[in-house]
């Protein structure tokens, strides 16, 4: 259950720092700058579960593969998006 928290945490927070962003393309407008900083919050409490669950080494491994996953993801979410708007599908 623990486990799950962090990455729900680790996850949420990516999401939210991306979009903040100013280059997000899943929204028309970007989020508020506190979003982003509540985004880093919960990738700093996120990593800090991971830490607790699984160590320190394997911990910040995880919180950084989950936000490397994140980042990966939401563009080609995005383009996905976009592609499909475009062809009308």
């Amino acid at each position: 259950m623990i486990t799950l928290l962090a990455l729900l945490s680790t996850l949420s927070g990516g999401v939210l720092i991306y979009l903040a962003s100013a280059q997000q393309r899943l929204r028309a407008s970007a989020l508020p700058a506190v979003a982003r900083r509540a985004g880093w919050l919960l990738v700093i409490g996120g990593t800090a579960i991971w830490w607790y669950d699984a160590g320190m080494g394997p911990g910040i491994s995880a919180a950084l593969t989950m936000l490397m996953l994140t980042w990966v993801a939401l563009p080609y979410a995005a383009w996905w998006r976009t592609a499909a708007a475009e062809t009308g599908e």
